[in-house]
């Protein structure tokens, strides 16, 4: 039986927001994005919570948008942000709501993808360091909530999709 939500964890960086995209496109299925559910809720983006409210309002909307990821009948692709594994209960809740998937990079690649970091509140004044910081405090979170891990560093997002695809025994397009 193939899984009938699937959530995607890991670094930013890694490549969820564009892999989920591409996932829920693929399988004809809807996308959540729990960032986007958050700047929803708030009326601002991830930044300007940050910026405005603090870490911690923004870590409160994140967990209610996690909780919100009940498992059920439908299908769904979700893009779970990068911090929401330090909370135990979100860690919970998503193993609760379908199969994890951690979508693994290098520090190497990731800095190579965030760049500057802007728009990124959690880099911000961090230095070159801050990256390699966050992923030794998560790496054992991901790991610990996920059903599967991709390694993405040298793939593009149509390979990272093929990838997860078979090795959650999704299938072809045209078994869907």
């Amino acid at each position: 039986m193939r899984p009938q939500r699937l959530l995607l964890v890991g670094m930013m960086g890694a490549g969820k927001s564009t892999v989920a995209g591409a996932l829920a496109a693929r399988l004809g299925w809807p996308l959540v994005d729990t960032d986007a559910l958050v700047e929803q809720q708030a009326g601002a983006s991830v930044a300007e919570i940050f910026a405005g409210q603090g870490e911690a309002r923004f870590r409160a909307l994140e967990s209610a948008a996690v909780a919100g990821l009940q498992a059920g009948p439908e299908p769904l692709v979700v893009s779970v942000g990068g911090g929401a594994v330090l909370d135990q209960a979100n860690r919970s809740a998503l193993r609760r709501a379908g199969t994890v998937v951690w979508l693994r990079a290098r520090p190497e690649t990731l800095a190579a993808r965030v760049g500057d970091g802007a728009g990124r509140p959690l880099l911000a004044g961090g230095g070159p360091g801050a990256l390699e910081r966050l992923l030794a405090e998560r790496e054992a979170l991901y790991r610990q909530v996920s059903d599967l891990v991709i390694d993405v560093d040298d793939l593009s997002p149509g390979q990272v999709v093929d990838k997860l695809c078979q090795s959650l025994w999704v299938g072809r397009t045209e078994e869907l």
